[in-house]
């Protein structure tokens, strides 16, 4: 009994010693856990006090002392307080990182669950480091407006959980890799706005979640690949402002779910397909204008019932309109424009459906409807009855006897001409504008023949107050900041040996001509005469100003240089297909007369005019101030977004040789912001 008792008491002391160390173990573990954790999050905070070193942050966002998941500005974290997202989109600089902005993101390698980074207007020049590819753990990466360049890194096929990629308005260059392909997760991809050539990848057909895709303004060519109508749960795909070729592929009927195609503004040609959308298609919007499709446009188009825009302008369609009104399972739809076509016949009900038309340069023929005439719709240059500016009668009767038809010109036709009040008018108006431009610009002759005669007495101090002039070929400027070095045997190819041609305008400071290289892209090419040292104050502030603030997105893109030849420098330079300001705000064609500029756009380019001179004033050390804005200095690209030019006109703020004409003028350092108001 009594040894009975002895070993149950043995037995509890065993017990209870394994319970004790069991908890021990479970104590030791939970601590190694925290202590893991919080080592973690020290080793990550390093890693963001690296990151905010090399991107220059300011305090004000990245505080020191205060906790990154909870007071830095960007950061998200998890509940374990690991890193999982990063926003520097809008963050600032302070004035020692503007100096040398460069893409400098090495230390987001070490978090090792960041899902989210976000650059998108942050400047951050250079190429993407191939090293992109081993985040694995990225779902989104925007550096769109970011000043990118170079190509785009194979290993980003290599991010399988990546689900938005956004890479747009940069300087990327090549082509895309086949290796795109294995972003299997991906639903949006956009490389818009960049210099990306070559054919698009038949593999991006692979991508089946994809639902977002925009490859515009760029320089891909070939045909589309029939592969991306296996992109069945494509919602938006803008192909568009490329080189591409060929037809529409017939497999894109697949694409049922697409609620806005465009495909403008290609080398597309052929006939479209009747069934390209089904009756149940949710297509709102198709843009394929200016291309050179031909044939008839299927009534099933016309008929779409989610439809709103319909663009086919500019191309070689032909046949008669849709002879019915809209059906009942049909929304009304916002504009419709077939403009520059070969499209004839009387002006049917289908119009019935658009609350905004353009059918100028058409062949229409009859009377304008009433519904036409209340949607103000533009219907120049056609053979309508009782209509001003409209095709000469010759040319109508041509067109219907080449279709085996009878033109009735019986009825008599409104004055193609101006009216004599109109002539008025624009002389009243020209010759007040001429008055007041007389009068403003003879003090500033006057000042510059002042300046040409002291320009041999006192140097011009431009950016770099203690540089001079290169002579002999030494730079004061970082040539690695400017761009490919062209040979000029290139650019004389690209300019047919700078024929006259190709000349856009003799500039103040060198000779602009457009070109195109031997991919297809389209530059404008600056040539400046260096004899005599007439232009060589110009050359080096141009230089100076593109190699310390040409990455910034609202000034004109620098694609290169060719510095070899002494005594002429030439400056290749992105090509702006809408020009400048003063030539967009009222285009004039013999077509379509004079057209100005909507007010919604006037207001995005004031914006942006203001965005760059902000970025000039404040962001660059010294401030820099552009002596030169007036309307052909705003250049507009094919989204009339804003590219500041003249850069040889930009100068270091508080110049002790600042412009005579401001002096003389009695004009203040506010010039510059004065001129950009009365833009």
């Amino acid at each position: 009994m009594l040894e009975s008792g002895r070993l149950a008491m043995v037995d509890h002391h065993r017990s209870s010693l394994f319970l004790f160390l069991f908890l021990s173990l479970l104590c030791m573990l939970d601590l190694v856990v925290v202590a893991s954790k919080s080592r973690t999050r020290y080793d990550e905070r390093l890693t963001l006090l690296r990151l905010r070193s090399t991107l220059g942050l300011r305090g004000t966002d990245w505080p020191i002392k205060r906790d990154p998941c909870r007071l830095w500005r960007g950061i998200q974290c998890n509940s374990n307080g690991s890193i999982v997202g990063i926003n520097i989109s809008g963050l600032r600089r302070t004035r020692l990182g503007k100096q040398n902005p460069k893409f400098s993101v090495d230390p987001l390698l070490n978090l090792t669950s960041l899902a989210y980074f976000n650059a998108s207007g942050f400047s951050l020049p250079g190429s993407l480091p191939d090293w992109f590819g081993l985040t694995t753990t990225l779902r989104v990466l925007d550096l769109s407006s970011c000043s990118v360049t170079g190509a785009v890194p194979v290993t980003l096929g290599n991010l399988t959980t990546l689900r938005s990629l956004n890479l747009s308005r940069n300087g990327l260059t090549g082509s895309v890799p086949s290796s795109l392909g294995g972003l299997l997760s991906i639903s949006e991809i956009d490389l818009s706005d960049n210099y990306l050539a070559g054919p698009i990848p038949p593999g991006v057909g692979l991508l089946s979640k994809l639902m977002y895709l925009n490859l515009s303004s760029n320089s891909f060519s070939s045909s589309i690949p029939p592969e991306l109508g296996d992109l069945v749960d494509l919602v938006v795909l803008d192909l568009s402002i490329n080189s591409l070729s060929g037809s529409v592929p017939k497999e894109f009927r697949k694409l049922t779910n697409v609620q806005k195609m465009v495909i403008s503004d290609n080398l597309l040609s052929g006939t479209l397909p009747p069934d390209l959308f089904g009756a149940n298609s949710k297509l709102e919007s198709l843009i394929l204008r200016e291309n050179s499709f031909s044939g008839n446009l299927p009534d099933a188009y016309w008929f779409l019932p989610m439809l709103k825009i319909l663009d086919v302008a500019k191309n070689n369609f032909t046949g008669m309109l849709p002879n019915s009104t809209s059906g009942p399972n049909q929304i009304n739809a916002v504009a419709v424009d077939i403009s520059w076509n070969m499209f004839y016949g009387d002006l049917t009900g289908i119009l019935t459906r658009f609350s905004t038309m353009d059918l100028s340069g058409n062949f229409f023929e009859g009377k304008v409807p009433d519904y036409v005439l209340r949607a103000n719709a533009s219907v120049t240059r056609n053979c309508l009855q009782n209509e001003k500016r409209q095709k000469s009668s010759e040319d109508c009767s041509s067109f219907y006897t080449s279709k085996g038809l009878e033109f009735d010109d019986t009825s008599e036709k409104a004055s193609s001409g101006i009216s004599r009040r109109t002539v008025i008018i624009l002389a009243a108006v020209g010759g007040g504008i001429g008055f007041i431009l007389i009068f403003i610009l003879l003090p500033i002759l006057v000042a510059l023949w002042i300046r040409r005669r002291g320009n041999s007495d006192r140097p011009t101090k431009h950016l770099n107050e203690t540089s001079q002039p290169p002579k002999g070929g030494a730079q004061t400027f970082d040539l690695s900041r400017l761009g490919n070095a062209f040979a000029f045997e290139q650019l004389l190819q690209a300019t047919e040996e700078f024929n006259d041609a190709n000349l856009i305008k003799h500039g103040h400071s060198g000779s602009l001509f457009r070109g195109v290289l031997d991919n297809g892209t389209q530059i404008v090419i600056k040539k400046i005469d260096m004899k005599g040292g007439k232009n060589e104050g110009y050359y080096v502030s141009e230089l100076e100003v593109l190699s310390k603030a040409g990455h910034h997105q609202r000034l004109v893109p620098l694609l290169g240089h060719c510095l070899e030849n002494e005594s002429q420098k030439v400056l290749v330079y992105k090509f702006m297909r809408n020009s400048d300001l003063a030539s967009a705000l009222f285009r004039k064609s013999d077509n379509e007369g004079l057209k100005s500029l909507d007010w919604i756009t006037r207001l995005k380019i004031a914006l942006g005019a203001a965005e760059g001179l902000a970025y000039l004033h404040h962001e660059c050390s010294p401030p820099l101030v552009h002596r030169d804005v007036q309307a052909s200095s705003i250049l507009l690209d094919d989204k009339f977004e804003v590219r500041l030019g003249s850069l040889s006109e930009v100068y270091a703020q508080g110049d002790v040789y600042q412009s005579r004409i401001s002096r003389l003028l009695r004009l203040p350092q506010s010039t510059e912001a004065s001129s950009s108001g009365i833009l």
